[in-house]
């Protein structure tokens, strides 16, 4: 594998993929024949840095698109060529095929990475460019024998989505398929230069794990501490001067798929609001329930939503925002606007703390321990997770329901009940005690009488403050009682 260049952060196992893809001797039934790959991801997340550092390293081509007619583009890809080779093109492009030509008969020697960046400003134009790429890739075109490893990159999830699904032309012909993601939040808080986990959960509620704000939004200004949070929040996503203070709205104004944004806005703010089924959403909004199936589809496409079911009632799902700035405008910033456009962002901040508190840190927890109960290792729960969510168990006698934020579920016997590997329960801003233990006890009997194997389930406790006595004292004596607290949550997987 080629060497990361250290000015990388992270992101080893997507340089892995990359290299691989871009030394790979790809053949076909006659020989040699380039390859196709497509990486995706939304936008701040390093995917054209990334790409541009591999380009670099194996000697490869990287050509960013612009939003532009087809002819300048061709004309800038034919300015980038010339660089890169040194020799300029001669006869210029008349369209695509001569340039996707072009492309593939470069490079026969050896596999040579070639990157097209921001490829739905080109599809957009030149709706038939997937199509002569699919051409070239097959029998008869000019890929046989070629060295190229072609990558598509695009940050327009549902235009990238659609690339390689259904009857698309490049369905079936690419070798990689990579999502670029933001970091794990214990990458992120590493990335800001964080060591205190409350601070790190309290930055990465708001700008969560993408790359681009920690340099580009916020000029390298984490907080310094605790202390300096409340201060860091006003200079950066409450102040009408910081790149940060629009961005949640650039981010849904920038995918073509979304018409009709104060709807979508409306709709992502049902969900922050807490409203996280298609029918309370629909309420929230003053719509029909069967009128925002569209939005909310469009939302999961473009990967700023996620559709989760409950994992005790597969027929209910909930819906979660995926990008924690827009849950933070949706929730703080979005009925504020103007009086924080008029430099009113401390009076803003001081209101609203207690919502910040309610539906941004605490939701914003809760998917954390998920994301921990994902990564964690086989010892912590007994077993191989297969299956991370919430859900909700129902307690006919007492005529109420007992919420699960974090229920983790085994590897499933065919012939067996579904295995449940821990109930747990994740509270922010409270001391936790043996009271929540005991609530989580009523729902694995409950699950138990419905037939799930509850028998070696653990309860799993998460705060952000701490346990009592009691509780430590319980969890002393069984180890069927699991404590995770903020120094746990941030340890190594394998601790």
């Amino acid at each position: 594998m080629v060497t990361k260049p250290g000015h990388v952060f992270d992101r080893d196992w997507e340089w892995e993929g990359l290299t691989e893809f871009a030394a790979h001797h790809g053949r076909g039934p006659s020989g040699p024949r380039a390859t196709l790959g497509v990486v995706s991801g939304r936008r701040r997340q390093g995917k054209s840095y990334l790409l541009q550092a591999l380009a670099q390293t194996t000697g490869g081509l990287y050509f960013g698109a612009q939003e532009a007619t087809e002819a300048v583009a061709l004309r800038n890809l034919e300015s980038a060529l010339a660089r890169h080779s040194g020799t300029a093109v001669d006869p210029p492009f008349r369209d695509w095929g001569d340039a996707i030509a072009y492309l593939f008969r470069s490079h026969r020697d050896r596999p040579v990475p070639v990157v097209l960046d921001e490829f739905p400003f080109l599809a957009r134009v030149s709706p038939e460019i997937s199509s002569i790429i699919q051409r070239e890739l097959g029998p008869g075109g000019s890929g046989e024998g070629s060295g190229v490893r072609l990558i598509l990159c695009g940050s327009a999830m549902s235009v990238m989505g659609r690339l390689l699904a259904g009857q698309a032309p490049l369905r079936g012909r690419a070798g990689l398929e990579l999502v670029v993601k933001p970091f794990g939040f214990r990458d992120a808080a590493t990335f800001w230069d964080i060591a205190d986990p409350r601070l790190a959960v309290l930055v990465h509620s708001v700008v969560g794990g993408t790359p681009a704000y920690r340099y580009e939004f916020t000029a390298g200004d984490p907080p310094e501490d605790l202390a300096g949070f409340d201060e860091w929040v006003l200079r950066t996503a409450l102040n009408s001067r910081s790149a940060l203070f629009r961005e949640a709205r650039y981010l849904l104004a920038e995918e073509p798929d979304i018409r009709e944004p104060a709807l979508y806005h409306s709709v992502l703010a049902a969900i922050a609001a807490g409203r996280t089924t298609s029918t309370a959403i629909a309420t929230f909004i003053g719509r029909k329930a069967d009128h925002i199936k569209h939005p909310l589809n469009v939302l999961e496409d473009c990967a700023l939503v996620t559709r989760q079911l409950d994992l005790f009632r597969p027929t209910r799902a909930y819906y979660r925002v995926v990008e924690p700035l827009i849950t933070f405008y949706e929730a703080i910033m979005q009925r504020n606007w103007t009086a924080l456009e008029a430099r009113d962002a401390p009076a803003v901040w001081q209101a609203e703390r207690h919502t910040f508190q309610a539906k941004v840190l605490g939701p914003h927890f809760e998917s954390l321990c998920r994301d921990f109960a994902r990564e964690a290792s086989v010892s912590v729960f007994g077993g191989l997770a297969t299956e991370v969510g919430a859900g909700v168990v129902n307690d006919p006698e007492r005529r109420t329901q007992i919420e699960i934020d974090v229920a983790i579920l085994g590897v499933q016997d065919p012939d067996g009940p579904r295995r449940v590997l821990s109930l747990g329960e994740a509270k922010w801003g409270e001391r936790m005690g043996v009271d929540h233990v005991r609530r989580l006890g009523r729902a694995r009997d409950l699950l138990g009488a419905k037939g799930y194997d509850v028998r070696d389930a653990r309860l799993a406790c998460y705060s952000g403050v701490g346990f009592d006595d009691g509780l430590r004292e319980a969890a002393a004596e069984d180890d069927r009682i699991v404590l995770i607290d903020l120094d746990r949550l941030y340890q190594a997987p394998t601790a």
